[in-house]
């Protein structure tokens, strides 16, 4: 049985999450999603296999009709270009490779930078064309600083977290009393707490990153690394990583895990809330029956305005002021005013009121809604929370009975709050039900909406069995107008 979930992310395509022992054919980065494109007149169209962790065909080619017949030849074809990507070398051989490259004398340790790949003395001939570079003792602790950051914010970006943000999340999650963190795409968490452990000051603590970059297998055990895809929970090392997790996972001499996750910010939330929600059922096996706790207890760093879509997903999550911002990224960073601020936040079911974000970087604890935000983030008395979800002081109206923010104007023509600059008369939710045009409710609660799917395969039994020929479901993207640009074409229109 199949469970099709809306994707408002995907502009009219959903996503097919599967349940059952249908089995998705695979790229390069493991099984791929099975997607489903949606008209506005609520025909659903074909459904077809993409890849799950690129949302960009020129990423990732791969795409297969559903309902295709896949011949021996292409599939032969497939599985070559598959093994063609795979990583040089096996998480065993990496290991073995780095023991011989820490015996290294410091002159004898080299990195090429073009291949991303640290070299052994046999290797340097075959890579003297290329950018070779001496590795110090310190670069090896912190491979983050010495890899190049992947740049596909779809898919597998690396925007690495600040030493400020680095280290908050490292001293919550130690006051918290956690002995192992699950690194999830946080390969800078899972070094500081390497370089703490050799501090010495504390019981050290252990970690386990998991992530779609295969070149930090070089720099850690198998114990350490598991080359893993988040948005389909995918092993690439098959059984023995998944058992190297479920060891991890295990709360053996009241070691308490906790799961920190920082996907691509272009990813899609639920496939993402779907392994996070399989890591948990990983942990809650190896819990009592009695347990009171049911899901692992985790952080997913992801922006504010994904908010909605996450709670839908994982509604035990509550979002946290906390601004986390990264090193490599030119906008995500931490500021005093609202635009300079990040928008990254931090979702837990940590309880809010147990997470102390720092006095001195703005936030205050309220002691109403039991949680620390931030400084401009002031009580409203009438809707009883703190309500800024942007870092901005927002301000309540009257006619809506909900807070705004605060470049936001009461519109009469249209009954809410909105932009002074909005196309005006276009309401909120006056588009009603995407498949079936009814203001009363969206698509995913349309009580018909199953109803054209199994009309539209009724109608392509008829033609003997043979597909009719569609516009595949993903197309080149064209430029993306800016925002004014789109507001000028609209009141265009209207003054026609």
């Amino acid at each position: 049985m199949d469970v099709t979930e809306a994707n408002g992310e995907s502009f009219g395509v959903e996503v097919v999450l599967q349940e059952g022992n249908k089995t998705a054919p695979c790229c390069p980065h493991g099984p791929t999603l099975l997607f489903e494109k949606v008209s506005k007149e609520g025909e659903t169209g074909r459904r077809f296999y993409a890849c799950s962790a690129c949302r960009d065909r020129k990423d990732c080619k791969f795409f297969q009709w559903e309902d295709d017949k896949v011949s021996e030849a292409r599939l032969l074809a497939r599985e070559a270009e598959n093994k063609s990507k795979r990583p040089p070398y096996t998480q065993k051989e990496y290991c073995s490779r780095f023991r011989k490259f820490d015996s290294l004398s410091v002159v004898e340790k080299k990195f090429c930078q073009d291949c991303q790949i640290l070299l052994l003395p046999s290797e340097h001939q075959a890579h003297s064309s290329h950018r070779i570079t001496g590795v110090s003792a310190g670069q090896l602790r912190r491979p983050s600083v010495l890899l190049r950051p992947l740049e596909n914010k779809k898919s597998n970006a690396q925007y690495l977290f600040t030493d400020r943000s680095a280290h908050f999340l490292l001293d919550t999650l130690a006051a918290l009393g956690f002995k192992k963190v699950l690194c999830v795409g946080t390969p800078r968490l899972q070094e500081l707490i390497k370089l703490r452990n050799l501090e010495h000051k504390d019981k050290p603590m252990k970690s386990l990153l998991l992530d779609i970059d295969f070149r930090y297998a070089q720099f850690y055990s198998q114990n350490e690394f598991c080359h893993y895809n988040m948005f389909n929970h995918h092993f690439f090392d098959g059984e023995a990583s998944r058992a190297v997790l479920q060891s991890f996972l295990s709360e053996a001499d009241g070691e308490k895990v906790v799961m920190v996750a920082d996907p691509p910010f272009g990813g899609l939330v639920k496939p993402l809330a779907n392994s996070f929600s399989l890591i948990s059922q990983m942990w809650r096996k190896q819990q009592s029956p009695d347990s009171s706790i049911t899901e692992l207890l985790m952080m997913w760093i992801f922006p504010y305005f994904f908010e909605p879509r996450i709670l839908e997903c994982l509604p035990s999550l509550t979002m946290l002021d906390y601004q986390v911002d990264y090193d490599n990224h030119p906008l995500y960073k931490h500021g005093k005013t609202g635009r300079k601020q990040s928008p990254v936040r931090l979702f837990t079911n940590i309880s809010p009121k147990s997470v102390v974000l720092p006095k001195e970087e703005g936030y205050r604890f309220c002691s109403v809604c039991q949680r620390f935000v931030w400084s401009l983030n002031k009580h409203c008395s009438k809707c009883n929370v703190c309500p800024s979800k942007d870092g901005r002081e927002w301000k309540h109206c009257s006619t809506c009975e909900k807070c705004v923010k605060p470049s936001w104007r009461h519109c009469q023509s249209c009954s809410r709050c909105a932009l002074p600059d909005h196309p005006c008369g276009q309401s909120q939710g006056k588009q009603g039900c995407f498949n079936c045009g009814s203001l009363e409710h969206k698509r995913k609660a349309c009580p018909v909406k199953d109803q054209h799917r199994s009309s539209s395969q009724r109608f392509k039994g008829k033609k003997g069995g043979k597909n009719v020929p569609q516009r595949p479901a993903f197309k080149p993207k064209s430029k993306r107008k800016s925002g004014a640009a789109r507001r000028a074409k609209k009141m265009a229109a209207q003054s026609v």
